[in-house]
């Protein structure tokens, strides 16, 4: 369960689903903000800044892919995808264009209130992934984990949480291979079996943000893990 009351944005557009889950979050204290179509969606989310977002991919307008990605082009709120398509290529479609989890429909009021608790953790406690939460350098890139900033000099980085995680993993390894499960199981904690799928489309969204910023490359090691590699510098 979550510590605190959340605004959570809840886009569907089948007015039984939206108004099962508004009952099952309300009853943790959590107040609902509703959309039926892609285009209020993300409307709302510019507007009204929710906490989290719980988006069905299938709808009318713009599809669910779309509007994540129109998401996270203006802000970084966790979003969880409810769906009924449960094919893994829907999954990694998803994540890969910055949803932090993904929910099949259909589900119960003990797991959807345990996905949202376990992203919400991610946000609340970008440090918990262990060590100090004082700044992290790698060249030009400073991390303040206890802030959850990211810049490259001047050029502060937008990264979801789990974007975070990784790149505060990758900065703690100091130029060594983090290996893809220990990688997965740092951008996401509360995942027991975390699918290492999910790695490749978030790292290439982290490394175009780190790159494009003047920073570290984000290097894969086939078949290993990756690393971050220091321009100039030998990497170990």
């Amino acid at each position: 369960m979550t510590s605190r009351a959340l605004r959570i944005l809840v886009v569907d557009d089948d007015p039984a689903m939206v108004g099962a889950i508004t009952a099952l979050v309300g009853t943790e204290g959590h107040q609902v903000i509703t959309a039926y179509d892609g285009l209020t969606a993300v409307k709302r989310f510019r507007d009204e800044h929710p906490d989290l977002v719980l988006l069905d991919l299938a709808m009318p307008g713009p599809d669910g892919f779309s509007v994540a990605g129109q998401m996270r082009a203006v802000g970084q709120a966790p979003i969880l995808v409810v769906s009924g398509e449960s094919g893994e290529a829907a999954k990694v479609r998803a994540l890969g264009i910055g949803a932090d989890d993904y929910l099949t429909k259909p589900f119960g009021k003990a797991e959807l209130l345990a996905r949202i608790a376990a992203v919400m953790r991610r946000v609340d406690r970008p440090g918990a992934g262990g060590g100090p939460a004082g700044p992290l350098e790698a060249g030009s890139l400073v991390l303040e984990p206890g802030r959850h900033e990211a810049h490259v000099g001047d050029v502060a980085l937008a990264l979801t949480p789990t974007e975070f995680r990784l790149l505060e993993a990758l900065v703690r390894a100091n130029g060594d291979i983090v290996p893809h499960l220990q990688l997965a199981r740092a951008g996401w904690p509360a995942e027991s079996d975390p699918d290492l799928l999910w790695l490749k489309p978030h790292l290439a969204r982290l490394r175009a943000k780190v790159e494009a910023a003047g920073g570290p490359h984000v290097v894969a090691v086939r078949g290993v893990g990756y690393r971050l590699v220091v321009e100039g510098v030998a990497g170990g």
